[in-house]
């Protein structure tokens, strides 16, 4: 998606570790009007399907997750990267290795909110490893809920999650690609 490269490009950082910040637009400062822009983009690629919900991975998941939500009239979850005492004991759980926080995660979902049989569409606002979307999958599967495809703004190509999930079938629409990011910039999968 031209509009989310060029803002990567005018207004993102590489840092070093290879990480792209963006974090005055899309994961800390939010730009609500190109999030739109992005939630009416995943329509167009997954609008087709029958979608009960939409799922991510918090915290900096939520805002996209929460319009595209909106843009598809249902509701969104997400899924928490640490324990939380209100959740109880019937959870859905998966360890994944977070590569933002270089650290051993476990994934948790309440029951109550995710069944048997729902239609679900994650989506999230970067992919490196594709960790975190592995932990989501995997608790949509202990659901026995299904899954209808990946959605994520800004996928880091060169790190290979998104090319994992394609690899094994699943539908994963990125709307930026990252081929490279360093010392020469960001350039981005033609």
């Amino acid at each position: 998606m031209k509009l989310l490269e060029q803002r990567i490009a005018r207004e993102g950082k590489v840092l070093p570790g290879n990480i792209v910040k963006v974090d005055g637009f899309l994961n800390h400062r939010i730009d609500v009007a190109l999030l739109r822009e992005l939630a009416r983009e995943f329509k167009a690629h997954f609008g087709g399907q029958p979608i009960d919900l939409i799922m991510t991975c918090e915290a900096s998941g939520i805002p996209i997750a929460t319009v595209t939500a909106e843009e598809f009239g249902v509701p969104m979850l997400f899924v928490k990267k640490a324990k939380s005492g209100n959740l109880g004991s019937d959870v859905y759980t998966s360890e994944i290795q977070s590569y933002t926080y270089g650290k051993t995660v476990t994934l948790t979902c309440s029951k109550s909110w995710l069944h048997e049989g729902d239609r679900v569409l994650i989506i999230d606002d970067f992919m490196a490893r594709g960790e975190a979307m592995r932990g989501v999958i995997d608790i949509i599967g202990q659901a026995k809920a299904e899954l209808v495809g990946v959605g994520i703004a800004i996928e880091k190509g060169f790190q290979g999650g998104g090319d994992k999930l394609r690899a094994n079938g699943i539908d994963c629409y990125s709307l930026a690609i990252i081929e490279e990011a360093g010392e020469n910039g960001i350039r981005f999968r033609e």
